[in-house]
């Protein structure tokens, strides 16, 4: 048992203790000794969410043994509001609800807001839990209907809590309380087997022993739920119910945002979560709580009477949904409770205790002054001290301090855990990483811990939990069909563009297949058969309107692709040329010590997500080339670029080069400073940083190491590219947010990229930068996998409007949470934080822009990440800035005068961590917009997706038009024959001058057979139900490069969706023989029960005399019909020897 250091007695029943006197981080010590002496769960109730995830880091620092703990977040919706909470929120409450009863030990650590509001009664979740395991017998749809009852939906294919899909004897399920989803095999009506899947793959993982099942809502969406509703809705508001949303969508088993707010109207009696906690919990209460209750009771207050009168949404009285103060207390009374304070109790006694701790005064480390440790000195020479613990925010700032106090003569030694420093006597001073936020002294003890932030003042630290989940890749972006609507534009290879008419099924010959139907200019149908839909892409290039339509029939087509093709070839040419000199030139070939890169890695805090290591990889393999490197890294913001380059400085650093890191703006650059530091604590390496706020003393010294090759790594703006900056020996060149350079920046940089290797990082790459990677002129590595917990941003475009700015603001405070307010016009911007501290008194408000002085700037963007302010209005400054996880709504005023790129990235600001965002896009009047401005908020608003960066770069592409990689001339041909078409048209230009083929433009491109054996190769609609679902298997098959990759898309569908059928089967055989073909010049292959024939096309890559031989060889067998067609007879009926037959002939006429 860990010593108890504040030796404070525990609380009975119905004899509350008070504990005063808490100051700094005692108050953590405290409950963490309580935690520790209690036998069962303690409950610690405190003013919010910010404070409950500051206490539950310093408890888990200060207990011996880490207690289990117990999450019920807060639903971050404020009252009477008619939004739903996030299912990720409502699982966990639903887990810890099921739970929480039987608790034994643990925390469970609560905002009181969350404590006040009325649940649902134990029983209704316990009755509707279910446990499965293999061998069960249930009847499968029995359990589909249960699952509907439970309030689960049922979808074709599971991504998120709550959701089931069935197909055939399987079924996937996303259980409420599970980290990950389950995929449930049936023999008849008995359990087979059951495995976890990945949600984003939708690959199985493992076998799994058992799943507990919870219900999916906290209110019953049955048939007996709903009639309650009905009834007591109609007994509580004397209006026309049908006027209502809540009550129509419920009575159709609709669950209503904002639902939440007529949970009483489900049960005959609400309960609170004091119904649930087992009876021997202990309650550890902030006395701050519950001045805070009062005030969370005064806004209930105030937002029912403000929204009460609004017939269409009745609402119910505050006391139906919350407890009150006097009922809070009476709860209280059936429980032990210990109230704790930060301040001195006035008159304490046996059951008012005043506690050994004081704070530590502001020791601030005064660097102008002759002795700069003056207050430190003094107060760590007190006597009486015996132990001093320092406390740094991570390691790299621990390694920094442990520097410094060594340089002021103190000699610390450094500890892992507060049990360490507590049992280690050879040294009084002791140094550790910790999330400690203020320190604190126990005189009785000897004890003292100071913090980092009482030397130095406050820094920003990142905090990033993550773990991951994978999205699309970069390809599909831009090909993937999933996105189709019907009368989207398409575009066919050998036909134009027209317009999707969704997927029909045709019965040909007595035959049944699936094609995918495009009408043409005068309502023209064209028939594409499922197997080659590798021949059709989504167009992109000019607006859906703007989009051309071809006729069918008409050579127009063809002469616009082929004019298309030989402007292609020029650009292809100008390309190759470019590359090549880039590839004769010589880089440095940087070497890579594995021992110490290994080492380096594994400091990395975090799981590399699968994107991230693949760009790593790609970023050494370039650097240990000998060529010089040019990739761009596109990673959505927040998705882990940082890292990428860190690998990168690490490489070039240790193989001797000099790294220079470029960045946009001077905020951005002190932060990686700070990053960078941090992450090379412990390596000789050394880093220094540039921009305009340099003194000129130390930027003068800075020169001169940097000239003298003793700076490793350095870090700034612009200035970097200044003429009077000599490099000794320059070998990486990384540029963050490559989109905010200009012109003249970016000639500067092409100068280096002769030589140097370059890594470019960017959230948003620019239409053109995007056109270069596409091209393969540049390498492009993206990063798509955005970190678990972190949710896309709800995004909404509408006018000023006062009450709409108020009600996102109050929602975001409530929650802890804090403001971005973007309003880009210097002149105004005091005016407009004037109004809104009118519209939100309890609002701190803060404002930065650019033309601040760089303190004042810095000191506004310390106090907005530490909480001390937390509205922020602000310029476009904040772009790229430091990042504040608990910022998550932001504003963006007159947003149609911002780009695409602009306006994603600096959406981006909010959603870093597992909360919620909300995007509020102010626009003026439709009238007042351009059309452009109209359409960018129509992308960004549609696309809320994580890892979007990269779509919305090809959307910018149709907005604005492609432009050409190296001019302007050829965005005429991309609205012609659309984007994806140009790339692909351009990318075997390459291949084909890169192999010295010539190009002849009137000749048919080499692609795949047309393959008929007259059976139904398809995939059922009884298999995959989903037609959008169909159309993209189709394009994955149709698109599979090789054996191996229809291979996996075969074990990806057996694992999802069960056997395969027969017309399934049937589908892969013909495409396996169809990749056989792919550079023959076979244009058909047909084959019947008796015969078959293969059709050339005019110039097949096939040696004549092999068919001359073969025909020789057999004559009964095999001959010539024409100049194209050779015929043969089928040795059988069956379709498998016939298969066989046409491999066979396939592998005589390729033989070497």
């Amino acid at each position: 048992m860990p010593t108890q250091l504040l030796e404070t007695p525990a609380p009975e029943i119905a004899q509350p203790l008070r504990v005063g006197q808490l100051y700094g981080s005692s108050r953590s010590l405290l409950l963490s000794e309580q935690i520790a002496r209690h036998p069962g769960l303690s409950v610690i109730v405190c003013c919010d969410m910010t404070d409950a995830e500051q206490l539950e880091q310093e408890i888990r620092f200060f207990s011996y043994e880490q207690p289990g703990i117990y999450r019920f977040p807060d639903l971050e919706t404020l009252p009477y509001d008619q939004f739903s909470p996030h299912q990720d929120i409502v699982s966990e409450r639903i887990r810890c609800l099921a739970s929480i009863t039987e608790a034994d030990s643990g925390i469970l650590i609560l905002p009181v807001s969350t404590l006040l509001q009325k649940i649902a009664p134990p029983q209704f979740i316990h009755q509707r839990s279910l446990n499965l395991e293999p061998g069960d017998r249930i009847d499968p749809v029995a359990l589909r209907e249960k699952l509907s009852l439970y309030g689960y939906s049922a979808v074709s294919q599971v991504e998120q809590h709550g959701e089931f899909s069935a197909r055939g004897s399987i079924l996937d399920l996303f259980p409420m309380g599970s980290s990950r989803p389950f995929r449930i095999d049936f023999f008849d009506d008995e359990v087979e087997t059951i495995r976890s899947f990945d949600a984003e793959t939708q690959r199985s993982v493992e076998k799994i022993n058992e799943i507990k099942l919870l219900p999916a809502q906290e209110y019953p969406l049955d048939e007996d739920g709903i009639k309650h509703f009905r009834l007591r809705f109609r007994e509580s508001f004397d209006i026309d119910p049908n006027s209502c949303p809540v009550y129509v969508d419920i009575s159709e088993g609709i669950s209503s945002p904002g639902v939440e707010y007529y949970l009483p109207l489900f049960f005959e009696q609400l309960v609170s979560l004091f119904d649930y906690l087992p009876g021997n919990s202990r309650l550890l209460i902030d006395d701050a709580a519950l001045a805070q209750a009062k005030s969370f009771a005064a806004q209930v207050t105030e937002r029912y009477e403000s929204r009460r009168h609004n017939l269409e949404w009745p609402l119910l009285a505050p006391e139906a949904l919350f407890l009150d103060s006097s009922t809070l207390e009476e709860k209280f009374q059936k429980f032990s409770c210990l109230f704790f304070s930060a301040f001195k109790l006035e008159r304490p006694d046996q059951s008012n205790i005043n506690c050994d701790s004081q704070s530590i005064p502001q020791l601030t480390l005064q660097s102008n002054t002759e002795q700069p440790d003056k207050a430190l000195r003094t107060f760590i020479t007190k006597p009486g001290f015996s132990k001093i613990l320092f406390s740094a925010e991570s390691a790299g700032r621990r390694e920094f301090l442990h520097e410094m106090l060594r340089h002021y003569s103190i000699q610390a030694q450094p500890v892992d855990s507060w049990d360490e420093f507590l049992n280690r006597n050879d040294n009084r001073y002791c140094i550790i990483a910790s999330a400690l936020q203020s320190g604190m002294t126990l005189p009785n003890q000897g004890i003292a811990i100071i913090t980092e932030n009482q030397l130095f003042g406050d820094r920003a630290m990142q905090r990033r939990r993550r773990k991951y989940r994978k999205t699309r890749d970069a390809e599909s972006t831009i090909q993937s069909l999933k996105d189709l609507q019907l009368g989207a534009p398409v575009v066919h290879e050998d036909h134009g563009v027209g317009r999707y008419q969704g997927l029909k099924t045709l019965t040909v010959s007595g035959i049944a297949t699936e094609f995918l139907c495009i009408e043409y200019a005068n309502q023209d149908k064209l028939y594409v058969p499922v197997s080659s839909l590798h021949l059709i892409n989504r167009y992109a290039g000019a607006s859906e309107d703007n989009a051309p339509l071809h006729r069918l029939g008409s050579d127009h087509w063809q002469r616009t692709r082929k004019k298309a093709q030989e402007k292609i070839h020029d650009i292809a040419v100008e390309l190759l040329d470019i590359q090549a000199r880039r590839e004769a030139r010589q880089g440095f070939a940087h070497q890579v010590t594995l021992d110490e890169y290994q080492q380096f890695t594994s400091e990395f805090p975090f799981e590399e997500t699968p994107d991230q290591e693949t760009s790593i990889e790609s970023v050494i393999e370039d650097m240990q080339s000998q060529q010089p490197m040019d990739r761009i890294v596109c990673g959505d913001v927040g998705f882990g670029k940082t890292e990428v380059c860190m690998r990168a400085a690490f490489v070039a650093a240790v193989s001797g080069s000099q790294v220079a890191v470029l960045v946009p703006t001077t905020l951005l650059a002190q932060q990686h400073f700070h990053n960078f530091r941090d992450r090379f604590a412990d390596w000789p390496i050394r880093i220094a940083s540039l921009t305009r706020f340099t003194a000129k003393k130390s930027l003068e010294d800075t020169l001169k190491e940097i000239e003298a090759g003793k700076i490793d790594i350095v870090i700034g703006t612009h200035k970097l590219l200044s003429d009077n900056i000599k490099y000794r020996n320059l070998g990486l060149v990384i540029i963050d947010e490559e989109h905010r350079f200009g012109v003249r920046h970016k000639e500067k940089l092409k100068a280096l990229r002769a030589s140097v290797d370059l890594l470019t990082m960017t959230a948003t790459p620019i239409p053109r930068t995007l056109n270069m990677s596409l091209s393969g002129m540049r390498d492009l590595s993206i990063i798509a996998t955005p970190p678990m917990q972190r949710h896309a941003i709800k995004t909404f475009v509408s006018r000023w409007n006062p009450d709409t700015i108020v009600e996102g603001c109050q929602r975001e405070l409530k929650r802890g949470g804090q403001i971005y307010f973007l309003h880009n016009e210097i002149k105004s911007i005091e005016k407009t934080a004037h109004e809104l501290q009118q519209l939100l008194p309890e609002a701190r408000i803060g404002i930065v822009h650019g033309r601040m002085k760089e303190k004042e700037l810095e000191s506004v963007m310390l106090d907005f990440y530490h909480h001390r302010c937390n509205l922020l209005v602000c310029t476009t400054i904040i772009e790229s800035g430091i990042d504040v996880p608990t910022a998550n709504t932001i504003f963006i005023n007159r947003a149609d005068k911002l780009g695409l790129a602009q306006l994603h990235q600096i959406r981006g600001r909010v959603g870093r961590s597992h909360h919620r965002a909300y995007a509020y896009l102010i626009v003026p009047p439709e009238r007042a917009m351009t059309s452009d401005a109209r359409k960018r908020l129509l992308a960004i608003e549609s696309l809320e997706d994580l890892g979007v960066g990269f779509t919305l770069a090809t959307h910018d592409l149709e907005i604005r038009g492609a432009g050409e990689i190296l001019g302007e001339e050829q965005s005429g041909q991309i609205t012609e024959i659309g984007f994806t078409l140009y790339s692909e048209l351009l990318e075997r230009a390459v291949t084909s001058l890169k192999s010295n083929l010539p190009i002849d433009f009137e000749q048919p491109i080499m692609r795949a057979s047309e393959i008929d054996f007259h059976i139904p190769a398809l995939i059922p609609e009884t298999y995959v139900p989903d037609i959008h679902r169909r159309l993209i298997e189709y394009k994955r098959i149709a698109s599979a490069t090789d054996d191996d990759g229809l291979k996996d898309i075969q074990i990806e569908l057996i694992d999802r969706f069960g056997l395969l059928p027969d017309p399934l089967k049937h589908l892969f055989r013909i495409t396996r023989i169809k990749l056989r073909t792919l550079t023959l010049g076979i244009e058909k292959i047909d084959v019947g029960e008796h015969n078959g024939k293969f059709v050339f096309n005019t110039n097949p890559n096939i040696d004549p005399l092999k068919i001359i031989e073969l025909i020789q060889s057999d004559p009964r067998q095999y001959r010539f019909d024409g100049k194209q067609t050779l015929r043969f007879v089928c040795q059988n009926v069956e379709l498998e020897p016939r298969l066989k037959q046409v491999e066979n002939l396939i592998t005589k006429l390729t033989a070497e």
